[in-house]
């Protein structure tokens, strides 16, 4: 194990080794991960991190004493209760409308087409905001307005990605979009993306909506891909990760 230290000698930091410093603790945060049993031992902090154990039981303390960390009785480690309260913080400190619509803005610039985002409120789906595009002919939509769950893309991906998981939608949640050809309007087609928050919980759908005649194969694997780098970019904005659409965007491409 190779691990370069940038500390002064007899333990005087430089600006450097304050940033090396920090640079290891979050690495030792990082660490954790959701896919895990969140508990993790100093040996396997090793391995993850490549530090030496000397260098990871100092910051530990440190981050210990800060609320980062929690040593358990068995002397292995998990997240303490400061993040938590962090991300409380970062959650007060925003409305959902203030990451969504602005990304609304700029999809339908983009597309052309109306940009809307729905939540599921039992067994409707609810436009909460949405912009419409300057073209003369285009779908409207108001915000507040409620429509059938199980009709439209956007309804699909409310399913799709609500606990508990339904049989029957396994393709949109493979792909993370789903398409409506006039299943509400016959004249209309849509297209949804999901959008997650902190642990990926389905927060609602991100929706292009528009004349059905629009909705070419070309302009849909368009529409698609802005769709699902706009879902990943409010997904990280509300705590989830962005990274489980890198796949689909490829696809999509």
């Amino acid at each position: 194990m190779v691990e370069r230290d940038s500390e002064g000698q007899n333990g005087d930091w430089g600006s450097n080794g304050k940033v090396a410093a920090l640079g290891r603790a979050f690495a030792i945060l990082g660490a954790f991960k959701s896919d895990d049993r969140h508990i993790l031992s100093l040996a396997e902090l090793a391995r993850r991190t490549g530090l030496y154990k000397s260098t990871i039981l100092r910051l530990l303390a440190s981050l210990e004493h800060a609320g980062f960390i929690r040593r358990l009785p068995d002397a292995t480690y998990s997240i303490g209760p400061e993040p938590l309260r962090l991300a409380r913080i970062y959650q007060d400190s925003f409305q959902v409308k203030d990451v969504i619509y602005p990304l609304l803005q700029k999809l339908s610039k983009d597309s052309g087409e109306t940009a809307s985002y729905y939540v599921r409120q039992h067994n409707s789906r609810v436009v909460l905001y949405r912009v419409e595009p300057a073209c003369n002919v285009r779908f409207s939509l108001r915000e507040g307005e409620q429509f059938p769950l199980d009709l439209g893309a956007s309804g699909k991906v409310l399913i799709a990605f609500s606990q508990p998981l339904k049989k029957g939608f396994a393709q949109a949640r493979e792909r993370l979009w789903a398409v409506s050809y006039g299943e509400r309007d016959p004249e209309t087609a849509s297209a949804s993306a999901p959008v997650f928050g902190m642990g990926q919980e389905l927060k609602g759908a991100l929706t292009l909506s528009g004349p059905r005649g629009r909705f070419t194969p070309e302009n849909l694997r368009t529409g698609c891909t802005l769709l699902l780098a706009a879902a990943a970019r409010a997904t990280g904005a509300l705590g989830g990760d962005p990274k489980v659409f890198s796949h689909a965007l490829e696809q999509c491409v």
